[in-house]
């Protein structure tokens, strides 16, 4: 079955997930993307066997790469009835929030001591790549995008507990986004991601930790208890990996 499984257009930027990965690997990648996308809705089910079909491979290998994302509490094993995408109550989104102000702060004031200048052109980079994909209305790719520069950002940091704890709250940010968020959507985040940049190249730690905290309170202030986005279907959600299955010549 190892035929089956595609591997994902951009590999993940800072995981190991990618195109040299293990299959549980990729899983957990194209799973994890699903998640930035918010293409999966908080409280799908993960049945492991319609992933080991969409996927194509056995379901101990859905299972390993469950077994992560649960670990980054963005996926629920239930005993006895499976695993289901979280859907974090208003609580635990605002405790979440509250950990990834203060991991933000502190990560913004690292990568004013050590970001190089590759690692802020890098970043520069993701910002233009996440103007353009809101620009052509791919709102996923976008939101994707905007997430894993707040990931890069703390690799920029240098502190590596920081960024396992960053990849968790990041992703459980976007199903508290997906579940929570009201208004008509419009994102600007891009632009605030620049001026950090450019704050955190001047070595303006004051004017960086500010400018990082009012992103957050922009993400925040758009949110309420209302409307979901994404699809509880997974076969609709990885339907781009079905389509490929089917053009790929068979193999005898």
């Amino acid at each position: 079955m190892n035929e089956q499984l595609q591997p994902l257009k951009k590999p993940v930027r800072n995981g190991k997930a990618g195109r040299s990965g293990t299959q549980d690997d990729i899983v957990y990648a194209h799973i994890f993307e699903a998640i930035l996308e918010q293409r999966l809705a908080p409280g799908t089910k993960l049945s492991e066997e319609a992933l080991g079909e969409i996927f194509g491979v056995s379901r101990t290998i859905i299972r390993r790469a469950l077994s992560r994302l649960a670990h980054e509490s963005v996926v629920l094993l239930r005993p006895n009835r499976g695993a289901v995408v979280a859907s974090p109550t208003v609580e635990e989104a605002r405790q979440v929030f509250f950990s990834r102000r203060m991991v933000e702060r502190a990560i913004t004031e690292l990568a004013v001591q050590h970001a190089t200048a590759e690692q802020l052109n890098e970043l520069r980079q993701m910002v233009r790549e996440e103007r353009d994909s809101f620009s052509r209305g791919d709102r996923g790719a976008g939101i994707r995008l905007s997430g894993e520069f707040h990931l890069k950002l703390a690799e920029a940091a240098g502190n590596a507990p920081l960024v396992s704890f960053q990849r968790s709250l990041v992703s459980q940010t976007s199903l508290i986004i997906a579940q929570y968020e009201s208004g008509n959507r419009s994102h600007c985040s891009y632009d605030e991601h620049m001026q950090l940049i450019d704050a955190i190249e001047a070595r303006d730690a004051a004017q960086a930790v500010s400018l990082m905290m009012h992103h957050m309170d922009h993400i925040d202030s758009k949110l309420n208890l209302d409307e979901e986005s994404a699809s509880d279907d997974l076969h609709a959600v990885f339907s781009h990996l079905l389509q490929t299955k089917k053009r790929a010549p068979a193999k005898g």
